[in-house]
């Protein structure tokens, strides 16, 4: 009966080491999956990182260029406005000085006349 019970517990034993072992491995197996899963995250979020900071990057070069045509944009307004203002006071000046041509041209006629 001690026989088999040392023969018994020597079976377990050997059965209990190799559920260990293999436990362990399996274990290292996770550990390793887990690792590998963490590089991968962490070169996601680096190219997430990197793409974000480029298409922040892209969008600041297009506020900037947009600022600039905006501000060229009101600078030529500003000179079209100013532009108008002298072509309509040259209008002025010159309806006035054929107001005057005609006044003058209607004078010499009546005297002509005369």
């Amino acid at each position: 009966q001690l026989q088999l019970t040392m023969s018994e517990k020597s079976e377990l034993t050997r059965s209990l080491e190799m559920v260990q072992n293999q436990l362990q491995e399996k274990e290292s197996e996770i550990k390793r999956e887990i690792s590998e899963y963490k590089d991968r995250l962490l070169q996601a979020e680096k190219e997430h990182q990197d793409a974000l900071t480029e298409a922040n990057r892209k969008s600041e070069v297009e506020i900037e260029a947009c600022h600039e045509k905006i501000s060229s944009l009101e600078h030529f307004i500003r000179s079209q406005k100013l532009e108008i203002e002298h072509l309509k006071s040259n209008k002025e000046q010159l309806n006035n000085s054929l107001k005057e041509a005609n006044q003058a041209l209607g004078e010499l006629l009546k005297t002509k006349v005369r």
